[in-house]
């Protein structure tokens, strides 16, 4: 794990856009299972290479008039309970940090794993997440 401090610009880089931070098992529970719908977990992580494209990319995603009704973050590496529960919602993907994945009623409809982000730019990932949000999310405002 690494210093809290030296982790906090990149969780910030995602709770700025209103995306709701999980910390805990029974936080990803609540968030997942509370209400039926869309939802995105974005599987943050410290990597520069991968989530540092990864974070812009989800910015510039949600300028999509589609996408979730709710999206959280968990923290691979830093917060591994949350970060275990998130996955075990993700039936039939190995685990990846950083990763993208889009439920339906508790239920993964699209994932987008670490190999499909790393080499790509922050612009190529958010066209294939604007992408998914129209196929799988009506037009709904985040909460």
């Amino acid at each position: 794990m690494y210093p809290e401090i030296m982790v906090i610009p990149m969780r910030e880089e995602l709770t700025r856009l209103g995306i709701e931070e999980l910390r805990s098992a029974a936080d990803v529970d609540r968030f997942v299972q509370n209400e039926p719908g869309t939802t995105m977990v974005v599987v943050n992580s410290i990597c520069g290479c991968a989530a540092g494209r990864m974070r812009p990319a989800v910015r510039l995603a949600l300028q999509n008039a589609a996408k979730p009704g709710k999206i959280a973050t968990v923290f691979a590496g830093q917060d591994t309970e949350a970060t275990e529960r998130a996955r075990s919602y993700f039936t039939g993907y190995p685990p990846s940090s950083p990763s993208i994945a889009i439920l339906r009623d508790g239920k993964p409809v699209y994932m987008m794993q670490r190999h499909q982000i790393e080499t790509r730019e922050a612009s190529a990932i958010a066209s294939d997440l604007k992408a998914a949000f129209d196929q799988h999310c009506a037009a709904t405002t985040v909460r």
